[in-house]
């Protein structure tokens, strides 16, 4: 019987995220029927698509074991830069959003440069670029609210075959990120990096290359993730994308993702996404007081760095088991 209970237990802490968005969905379906319609279901989804695209670029930061707290302000200032240039150059949507990525690249470089060539630690680097990035962006609008032509706003609410833009381009980044991970020899050296880097390195992998590189997609999808959510509503403010990092991060957390490094999964971070999603619709369905809804997203985002804990341990555990004992 203990067996059997301890194989459970490790079913469902490897796969956490899968049973925390059911147990959410069962719960807040049996208080508010409506929760479960297929109208509020894609709305979560379309709600997700924000943090999700940004979380898919945060796993491949968390699988090297590092950390990106630049990427609410990337998604201030992607959009921003783009904006700019669409109002004074006349640039139609589809080159504004090319604008946003190029920028959103830029700006994941200047974090690789630190982090990689000058070899300053992540986090340090990435908060000091977090409000780098967005002072600029406050300095270039001198903190007013910066307005969207119309086309853009025409953009974000539009759909395709019945599938709202936001959840294609979710849907497309998520597969992009999964083909990297799982069939790109790029996303293999990933893997091999978060596991140990030293090993890496004397492997023969370009360990700086790959570390720059999660960088610089992490900030891509921040800037694509402000792109969206900004053509929904059409303007921008000085606060817009603040504290979202750590939206970004529980969605990566609570997809399977390690601050240990070497795990993570596409899938993972679309889950966790919708999983957060998922809780704050939830809270508005069942009439949770505004003000306790941050303690119920942070209890159940405590809940899901526990069970990473937990679930780092027993990996490590295992490992430990599996080594011959000198003879």
């Amino acid at each position: 019987m203990k067996p059997l209970l301890r194989r459970a237990a490790d079913l469902a802490l490897t796969h956490s995220g899968l049973v925390f968005l059911a147990l959410i969905l069962i719960y807040y379906g049996v208080q508010a029927p409506a929760f479960l319609s297929l109208e509020s279901l894609g709305n979560i989804v379309k709600q997700a698509s924000f943090i999700g695209v940004a979380a898919l670029g945060m796993t491949l930061v968390l699988m090297t074991a590092g950390i990106d707290l630049s990427v609410g302000a990337v998604m201030f200032l992607g959009p921003l830069v783009a904006g700019l240039a669409m109002k004074h150059l006349g640039l139609p949507v589809p080159v504004g959003f090319a604008i946003a990525v190029i920028t959103g690249a830029f700006l994941g470089l200047i974090n690789a440069f630190f982090i990689v060539k000058l070899r300053v630690v992540p986090f340090i680097v990435t908060l000091a670029t977090m409000f780098l990035f967005r002072g600029f962006g406050i300095w270039l609008t001198s903190s007013t609210q910066f307005d969207f032509s119309e086309d853009m706003r025409r953009f974000g609410l539009s759909s395709v075959a019945g599938i709202p833009t936001p959840i294609i381009i979710f849907a497309v980044v998520a597969v992009l990120i999964f083909v990297l991970l799982n069939h790109t020899q790029f996303g293999r050296q990933i893997y091999a990096f978060g596991n140990d880097r030293e090993a890496a390195r004397k492997a023969g992998l370009r360990t700086t290359r790959i570390e720059a590189g999660v960088y610089i997609i992490s900030a891509i999808c921040s800037a694509i993730s402000g792109f969206v959510m900004i053509a929904q509503i059409g303007r921008l403010d000085a606060g817009f994308g603040e504290g979202r990092e750590f939206d970004v991060i529980a969605a990566a957390i609570l997809g399977g993702a390690s601050f240990f490094g070497g795990i993570g999964t596409a899938f993972g971070a679309v889950l966790g996404a919708i999983l957060i999603q998922a809780a704050t619709l939830g809270l508005v369905f069942t009439g949770v007081n505004l003000y306790l809804q941050p303690v119920v997203l942070g209890a159940i985002i405590f809940l899901a760095v526990f069970a990473d804990a937990i679930r780092t341990r027993r990996i490590s555990d295992t490992l430990k088991r599996t080594i011959r004992p000198k003879e």
